[in-house]
């Protein structure tokens, strides 16, 4: 097997010849491009998108938790799903509250310090077509 070095250099290279890749590397993204303050609508939706995932698969945990100690698990079995379903519709609801407004950014500034993180590759190998 390879060594773990090894195996993530051949990762990232092949990440940095994917075009988005390369056209963020080069844009040198950042968050500063985001210059207009979030309304309250912004906030509520981002607000709701996090209360998603603190009642998605936590909240599913504690109810199994909570079934495994009374003996019941029914709770588990009816509460989980509809826990789950109930923070797929925060999520939905967040997002569409918030808009797509920061997503490009927040995107490209994601990618960039992931790749810089994982070790930086030359930008000028040839993009992978699909």
């Amino acid at each position: 097997m390879k060594p773990w070095p090894e195996i993530k250099a051949r990762f990232v290279a092949r990440l940095v010849r994917v075009r988005f890749v390369r056209e963020t590397m080069a844009e040198t993204a950042n968050l500063s491009s985001v210059s207009v303050k979030p309304t309250l609508r912004v906030w509520v939706g981002l607000g709701l998108i996090g209360l998603s995932y603190i009642i998605g698969w936590p909240a599913v945990g504690l109810l199994a938790l909570i079934a495994y100690h009374v003996g019941e698990s029914m709770i588990v079995a009816v509460g989980g799903p509809l826990v789950y379903g109930l923070s797929h519709l925060a999520f939905f609801a967040g997002s569409y509250l918030a808009g797509s407004h920061y997503a490009p950014f927040f995107l490209r500034w994601a990618t960039r310090k992931a790749i810089e993180k994982m070790g930086s590759c030359s930008c000028d190998e040839p993009p992978i077509r699909h």
